[in-house]
């Protein structure tokens, strides 16, 4: 995997955070950038939350607003809410859609806890996922009325409840409808007042093909270690929950293409050449969101969240969990907001003293979190008393 011919260049923590916070668009967000620009830079907006989401491109692009987020996504339908990496919701830039299919539907399947006369066969998982296409083509589909479709477009062992969900079971076919969304079948409508509606990705894109996997598994990598490199093949499978041996051989396939660094003494691997360190040190103040790509994505983690911040900050392990105070590209303190009649109370829990400098940058970053919301903001330091997401 590595490239000895010369010396193994060596690169700070510091180093590595002005790196990943300047290709964040986080040092300075992109003034001539679009919400589709931010979100392929980061490799995808995490959007369980989708007002987090907003707040996350809406950091990494000069004056945008949730409204610009809510237009490229379904006006401009640049942007698309589906399933992505770790099967979790995500905005995808539309044009990215060929690589991401194609490497997300290349990674091989985790182990699962369903017992084996609950699972899908293969030849079981491709009948859903055609049903599935076919149902959404020229659709928006309420969750109920996809399922009556794919029953009926298969068979009646698609309807049996044996996944478990909150509060009861789901039908079988439902075991394959992230597999659905990473082939390319399905993806998010427009809500229907409070329902959440799926519909065709080709309707974003007409004539979507998943590019060839090789492809689509290097393009990912490259994009991946340009974003939150230097990074080791088992932090690339933790982020994308693959297989650590799958992705160590996927690292080992793209040799030619990768150049071995270390770290502060670790090693770990950047794309050939790409070793240079920033510009200027990282800096700044910012408040992420819940399982804002920066959060997630960047490791190692006792880096990151260092001593009380990953008591504070992260749960279990698992980051983005908790909305983080970020000072110079490292986690230093914990946040919450709270909407109520056009107002955003914001409070705000650093874990060390800020500085008179700090304390004004993250007025300024409390203003621009009102501006991206729409909203007035009001500034809170104190503890933060709500737990993290689940």
């Amino acid at each position: 995997m590595t490239n000895r011919s010369t010396a193994i260049p060596q690169l700070s923590w510091s180093d590595v955070c002005g790196r990943r916070l300047d290709r964040h668009g986080l040092s300075a967000p992109v003034r001539d950038g679009t919400p589709a620009d931010a979100v392929a830079a980061m490799c995808g907006a995490h959007a369980q939350v989708l007002s987090a989401a907003e707040v996350s491109i809406g950091l990494r692009v000069a004056g945008a607003t949730r409204a610009d987020v809510a237009d490229a996504l379904w006006r401009e339908r640049s942007l698309v809410k589906t399933f992505g990496p770790r099967g979790t919701v995500h905005l995808l830039p539309t044009r990215e859609l060929p690589l991401w299919t194609g490497a997300l539907s290349a990674i091989p399947p985790s182990s699962t806890t369903m017992p084996a006369d609950a699972r899908l066969t293969p030849d079981q998982t491709d009948e859903v996922i055609a049903a599935v296409a076919a149902a959404l083509a020229d659709a928006e589909l309420t969750i109920d009325e996809l399922s009556t479709e794919v029953v009926a477009r298969t068979s009646p062992w698609a309807a049996d409840p044996v996944v478990p969900a909150f509060g009861g079971r789901w039908p079988r076919w439902r075991q394959a409808m992230h597999l659905a969304a990473h082939r390319g079948a399905l993806c998010f409508g427009p809500n229907r007042g409070r329902k959440v509606t799926y519909t065709s990705p080709r309707r974003w894109l007409p004539g979507l093909q998943p590019a060839p996997a090789a492809d689509a598994l290097a393009g990912l990598v490259r994009r991946y270690l340009h974003a939150y490199g230097p990074a080791t093949p088992q932090q690339f499978a933790q982020w994308l929950s693959a297989p650590r041996r799958w992705a160590t051989e996927l690292f080992d396939s793209l040799a030619s293409e990768l150049e071995e660094v270390e770290v502060d003494g670790s090693p770990a691997w950047v794309r050939a050449g790409d070793t240079e360190p920033p510009p200027t040190p990282p800096h700044g103040v910012q408040l992420l969101p819940y399982f804002d790509a920066y959060t997630v994505g960047c490791h190692p983690r006792n880096r990151l969240f260092p001593g009380p911040a990953a008591q504070r900050a992260l749960a279990g392990g698992q980051a983005g969990n908790f909305p983080v105070l970020l000072i110079d590209g490292t986690v230093a303190g914990v946040w919450h907001q709270r909407r109520s009649r056009r107002s955003l109370d914001v409070t705000v829990e650093p874990l060390t003293p800020l500085t008179v400098a700090e304390r004004r940058e993250l007025d300024d970053r409390v203003e621009r979190l009102g501006q991206i919301l729409e909203e007035k903001p009001q500034l809170t330091i104190g503890t933060v008393l709500v737990g993290g997401h689940a």
